[in-house]
């Protein structure tokens, strides 16, 4: 798909991390202030609207935080990408609050499902953000020279990541297509690795995506689902999760299982956020997350 009639097709919505292309291919992020990309895009992920607990008890307010940041951006992105949990339990109510915020976003979204946008069913998500391209939630496209996967890895609700046999198919004819010295940008909700399979940061057949991305030169796999910004680098193929726009989440391990993680009240936006991204030809890869405090 041409960027053009690419962005004539993302729905709109969304708030927090920037995104452009470097050297080699790379994505990479720094403060929108210095951004000098040719093409930049957003990531934000995890504003579960309809959450209301002690841990955040106005996700709306934080959701249009990062709205507000996105929209002062000097250098407006090229879309959106907010990589799932966009509800907390599904209902159709929570979508049409979420998508009335997300509607005062200056610039296209891309939306992916998290699994608290599943619960029972994908029809209210589906409703909310449906897009004529993607029947089945998942899809590529071009943009920027940068080749995009959007992945639906959500199959298996709060056990880990499953994306499915027709899934898996649809990646690997899609890649086959596409020349080895293309950069390749992942979208997907649950971590395509294995982060921490003990607690489901994992997805549980993305070892077949991983082989089919070790040929290229440079990957980078982008999602949400811990609520943290956490680094991960397995040969030519970049991992970077991102922050919540809702509530934090503990390390792995740190705790006995994951959850909300409750901050003092004026630390909460301090982990809240979102990251800006470059990736721009003869630059270094740069990555800086910022925080709505």
């Amino acid at each position: 798909m041409k960027r053009r009639n690419f962005l004539e097709h993302v729905a709109w919505t969304g708030s927090g991390i920037a995104w452009s292309l470097g050297a080699g291919g790379l994505l990479v992020s720094r403060p929108a202030a210095a951004a000098t990309s040719t093409f930049s895009f957003v990531q934000i992920s995890d504003s579960h609207i309809g959450f209301a607990r002690p841990e955040n008890p106005d996700v709306l307010g934080t959701l249009h935080k990062t709205i507000e940041a996105i929209n002062a951006l000097p250098q407006p992105p090229a879309f959106v990408v907010h990589t799932g949990d966009v509800t907390h339990l599904a209902k159709p109510a929570q979508f049409d609050a979420a998508k009335q915020v997300l509607s005062r976003l200056k610039v296209p979204l891309i939306v992916l499902p998290g699994e608290h946008d599943v619960i029972g069913s994908s029809h209210a998500f589906f409703n909310a953000f449906a897009r004529p391209d993607a029947p089945n939630g998942w899809f590529s496209f071009d943009a920027g020279g940068i080749h995009f996967l959007s992945l639906v890895n959500v199959f298996n609700f709060e056990v880990d990541g499953k994306l499915g046999n027709d899934q898996l198919d649809f990646v690997e004819k899609d890649l086959a297509a596409q020349k080895a010295s293309t950069p390749i940008v992942v979208f997907g909700h649950v971590p395509l690795y294995a982060l921490f399979p003990a607690w489901g940061w994992t997805t549980q057949d993305g070892a077949r995506v991983l082989a089919a991305l070790r040929r290229f030169d440079a990957v980078t796999v982008l999602n949400g689902h811990i609520h943290q910004v956490i680094q991960h680098t397995e040969g030519n193929i970049r991992f970077a999760t991102a922050a919540s726009t809702a509530y934090p989440q503990p390390a792995p391990g740190s705790a006995d299982k994951p959850g909300p993680l409750k901050v003092a009240d004026d630390m909460l936006l301090h982990v809240l956020g979102y990251r800006s991204v470059e990736l721009a030809a003869g630059a270094p890869a740069r990555v800086a997350d910022q925080s709505l405090g």
